[in-house]
C-alpha cells in the first residue's frame, strides 16, 4: 500500500509500469524463437546434403543449358593471314571481294620468306584453246606464277587435274566489248588475285595470247622493271580526245584523257588501287559509252593522273593492226613459222628501266586455235620452251 501511495506522489500510472515491463519479456520470445528456427533451417540443410550425398537424389530445379557455342575457326597463326584461298570459288558478292582485296599491310617489311609471284590473268570467251602451249610454258616454274581465269559464266572446261588451269576459275560475270562490264570483269581478276599476299605483278591476257619468250625471261623482265606495263598516251585524233565527254570534269580534264591497250602488266599497288576505285569508276560508267571504249581509256587515264611516274606507257603485249578495222589481225595455221616471228623480234626497239633494249614484247596476240600445231612444233626452236 504504501509503494502505491509513493508511485501516486510521483505522478507516475500504474498502466504505464505495468507496459514497460511486458516490453522487457517480448524480445527475449522473438529471439528464441528466430534461434530455433535457425537451429532447424541448420540441421534440415545437414540432413539433405548427407541425403544427396549417399542416396543419389537429384535436384527438382531444373538447369537451362546455354544454347552459346564458341566459335573455332582457323589458328590465330600468321600462316592463317598468309595463306591463299584453297578454292578460287567463294560467294562474295564484287563489293565484298573489292573490299577484301584492298586490304593493305602498313609495315612494309614482310615477317617471312615471301617469293613474289606473277599472277596470269586470264580474261576469256570461250575455253583456252592455247592450253598446251601454256602448260609447256609454266612446267617446272611452281612456285613463281598464280592463274586466274574469268570466263563466261558456267562455262565447263574439260581439264585434268593435273593441268595448271584445272580448278583456276574465279565467280565470273558476262563482260560485254567495249563496255563497263569489260572493266569489271578485269577488277574482278585482279581483286581475287590480291588475295595471294605473294602475287606482286599481274599480267591481263586472253584465251589468243601466246608466250614469246621461256618463262625464265619473262619473270626476269617483269620483276627487275622498276615500271609496269601499260599503254597511257594523249592522241588528240577522234579515237582519242574525239571519246572525251565534258561530264568527265572535273574528275577527269580533256588534258587528262588517255588511251592505251587493254593488255597490261602492273604491280600490287597499282592493282590495288584499280580495284579499291570509285571516284573514276563512276565517271566513266556514265559518260564512257560507245563509241567511247571504256576498256581503252579508263585505267590509262586513271593511272596516268594517280601515278604517272610508275608507268613504261607501252604494252607488253604485240598485236597487229596494219590490216585496219576495229580488231587486230588473227593469225591461223598457216602464219606460223619462223620468219612469222622474226617480223616481231627483230628491228624493234623500245626503253626498258630508262635504256634502249630490243625486248619489248613478252607475249602476242591473236592466235586462232588451228595454230596451236605449228606453234607447239616451232617452239623449242623460236620461243624457246
Amino acid at each position: 500500500m504504501q509503494s502505491k501511495l509513493v508511485a501516486l506522489e510521483e505522478g507516475k500510472d500504474p498502466a504505464t509500469i505495468i507496459r514497460t515491463n511486458q516490453t522487457k519479456v517480448f524480445p527475449l520470445r522473438i529471439l528464441q524463437f528466430l534461434l530455433a528456427f535457425l537451429g532447424v533451417g541448420i540441421l534440415f540443410s545437414i540432413l539433405s546434403m548427407f541425403t544427396v550425398r549417399h542416396f543419389g537424389f537429384q535436384n527438382v530445379v531444373p538447369v537451362i543449358q546455354s544454347t552459346f557455342q564458341p566459335y573455332y575457326g582457323e589458328p590465330r597463326s600468321l600462316e592463317s593471314w598468309i595463306r591463299p584461298p584453297s578454292t578460287l570459288m567463294h560467294e562474295m558478292s564484287d563489293t565484298e571481294l573489292f573490299w577484301r582485296a584492298s586490304f593493305v599491310p602498313r609495315i612494309k617489311k614482310y615477317p617471312f620468306e615471301r617469293t613474289p609471284k606473277i599472277a596470269f590473268m586470264f580474261l576469256t570467251r570461250i575455253s583456252l584453246p592455247m592450253a598446251p602451249l601454256w602448260e609447256r610454258f609454266f612446267k617446272g616454274h611452281k612456285g613463281l606464277y598464280s592463274i586466274y581465269i574469268h570466263s563466261l559464266p558456267n562455262n565447263q572446261t574439260n581439264l585434268l587435274p593435273s593441268s595448271v588451269f584445272y580448278r583456276r576459275q574465279i565467280p565470273s560475270q558476262v563482260a560485254e566489248w567495249g563496255m563497263m562490264s569489260m572493266c569489271d570483269a578485269e577488277r574482278r581478276l585482279l581483286a581475287n588475285a590480291l588475295l595471294d599476299i605473294s602475287n606482286e605483278w599481274f599480267v591481263l591476257l586472253s584465251e589468243a595470247c601466246i608466250p614469246l619468250h621461256n618463262f625464265t625471261i619473262v619473270y626476269h623482265y617483269i620483276s627487275e622493271s622498276q615500271y609496269s606495263f601499260i599503254g597511257s598516251f594523249d592522241e588528240v585524233g577522234p579515237y582519242g580526245r574525239g571519246r572525251y565527254n565534258e561530264g568527265m570534269a572535273p574528275e577527269v580534264n580533256i588534258t587528262e584523257w588517255r588511251k592505251g591497250s587493254q593488255w597490261f602488266e602492273i604491280n600490287r599497288k597499282l592493282a590495288i588501287d584499280i580495284v579499291e576505285d570509285k571516284k573514276f569508276y563512276l565517271k566513266f560508267e556514265q559518260f564512257c559509252r560507245p563509241v567511247c571504249y571504256v576498256d581503252e581509256h579508263y585505267f590509262p587515264t586513271m593511272l596516268s593522273i594517280q601515278s604517272p611516274g610508275l608507268l613504261a606507257n607501252r604494252s607488253l603485249t604485240w598485236v597487229d593492226w596494219s590490216r585496219g578495222g576495229a580488231h587486230p589481225a588473227t593469225f591461223g595455221k598457216a602464219d606460223i613459222k619462223e620468219q612469222f616471228f622474226k617480223k616481231i623480234f627483230q628491228g624493234k626497239t623500245c626503253i626498258y628501266n630508262n635504256q634502249p633494249s630490243s625486248v619489248c614484247f613478252l607475249f602476242a596476240r591473236k592466235f586462232a586455235p588451228n595454230a596451236l600445231g605449228p606453234l607447239l612444233e616451232i617452239a623449242p626452236n623460236v620461243l624457246g620452251f
